[in-house]
C-alpha cells in the first residue's frame, strides 16, 4: 500500500511538470513567408534601397532651398553647384534639378500606384465572377478580355490624352483601366480552383449568396498572387508613364516626372549631362528596386515553395 502511494507521488509531480511545459509553437505561414523573405539578400537590398527613394520623393522636397518650378535666372543650366544649392544642377529655365527631380519621382509613384490600385480593384472583381460562375458567363467575359489584349494599350491611352486632354487623373485611370487584364486572367485561374474547395462547399451549403461567397471567402484567399501581381505591374506602369512623358502625352509643364525630365535631358546630354544622368539613375534604381522586390514576394509567397 505504501509503495502504490509513493508510486501515485511520483506520477502526480510528472503530472505537474508536464503541465508547466509549454509546447513548441508552430510556425505560421506568414512566419514562413517573412523567413523566406528575409533571407533573399537581393530583395531585401532592394527594399532598403527602395525606401531610401521613397524618402528622397517625399520627404526631401522640405530640405531643398527651391521648389520644382521655382526660377533662379542668374544659374540656367549650369552644373551641381553647392554653394548656390543647386546639389543637381540646373535645367534650361534655372530651376533646380534636384527639386524637379525629386517631385518627378513623386509623380511616377504616384501614378503607379493609383493605376495598379485600380487594376488590381478592377481585375479581382471581373476574374473572381467570371471564374465562379464559369459556363457562357466566363466564357462571354474572357473573350471581352482576348479582345482586349489584341488591342495596342498604348494606342488607346494615346487616344483617351487626346480625346479628353492631359490630365493627370486621366492618366492614373487610362493606365489603370488597361493594366487589370493580365490580373483577371490570373485572378479567374486561382478562383475556378478554390470554388472547389471545401470552406467554399460549406458556404454554399449554409446558404451563402454567390455575391457574398466570392467577396468575402474567395477574394480574400487571393492576397498572394494579387500582391505579387501588383508589386510586379508598378514598375510596368512607371514605364508606361514615363514612355507616354517622353511623347509629351504624360504630365505636363509645370510639374514634372521621370519621363518627362528624361525627354528634356536626352536631346541636350553632350550639352548639360546632369539634365539626364540624375533622372536616369533614379527611374533605373527604382525599377530594378520593385522587380527584385517583386520577385522575393513571390518566392515568399507561392505557394508551391512552401
Amino acid at each position: 500500500m505504501a509503495g502504490l502511494t509513493q508510486k501515485d507521488e511520483v506520477l502526480t509531480r510528472y503530472a505537474e511538470k508536464l503541465s508547466t511545459l509549454k509546447a513548441p509553437k508552430g510556425r505560421s505561414l506568414t512566419d514562413d513567408a517573412i523567413r523566406r523573405m528575409l533571407a533573399n539578400k537581393a530583395a531585401m537590398v532592394s527594399l532598403f534601397v527602395l525606401a531610401a527613394i521613397v524618402l528622397f520623393a517625399f520627404v526631401g522636397p522640405y530640405f531643398v532651398p527651391w521648389g520644382y518650378s521655382e526660377v533662379d535666372w542668374a544659374s540656367i543650366r549650369k552644373p551641381p553647384d553647392f554653394e548656390a544649392g543647386h546639389f543637381f544642377g540646373t535645367d534650361h529655365n534655372g530651376r533646380d534639378l534636384l527639386a524637379r527631380t525629386m517631385f518627378g519621382t513623386q509623380m511616377s509613384l504616384i501614378v503607379a500606384l493609383v493605376a495598379t490600385t485600380v487594376s488590381v480593384v478592377i481585375g479581382i472583381a471581373y476574374g473572381a465572377i467570371a471564374g465562379y460562375f464559369g459556363g457562357r458567363v466566363d466564357a462571354v467575359m474572357m473573350r471581352i478580355v482576348d479582345m482586349l489584349y489584341a488591342l495596342p494599350y498604348i494606342l488607346f491611352v494615346i487616344i483617351l490624352v487626346v480625346i479628353f486632354g492631359r490630365n493627370p487623373i486621366l492618366l492614373f485611370v487610362g493606365i489603370g483601366a488597361i493594366e487589370w487584364l493580365t490580373m483577371a486572367r490570373i485572378v479567374r485561374g486561382q478562383t475556378l480552383t478554390l470554388k472547389e474547395k471545401e470552406f467554399v462547399e460549406a458556404a454554399r451549403a449554409g446558404g451563402a449568396k454567390p455575391w457574398t461567397i466570392i467577396f468575402r471567402h474567395i477574394v480574400p484567399n487571393l492576397t498572394g498572387p494579387v500582391v505579387i501581381y501588383a508589386t510586379l505591374t508598378i514598375p510596368e506602369i512607371i514605364i508606361v508613364e514615363s514612355f507616354l512623358s517622353y511623347l509629351g502625352l504624360g504630365i505636363q509643364e509645370p510639374q514634372t516626372s521621370l519621363g518627362t525630365l528624361i525627354s528634356t535631358g536626352a536631346p541636350v546630354a553632350e550639352v548639360t549631362p546632369w539634365m539626364l544622368i540624375y533622372p536616369g539613375i533614379i527611374l533605373v534604381s527604382l525599377l530594378f528596386c520593385l522587380t527584385y522586390v517583386g520577385d522575393g514576394l513571390r518566392d515568399a509567397l507561392d505557394p508551391k515553395d512552401r
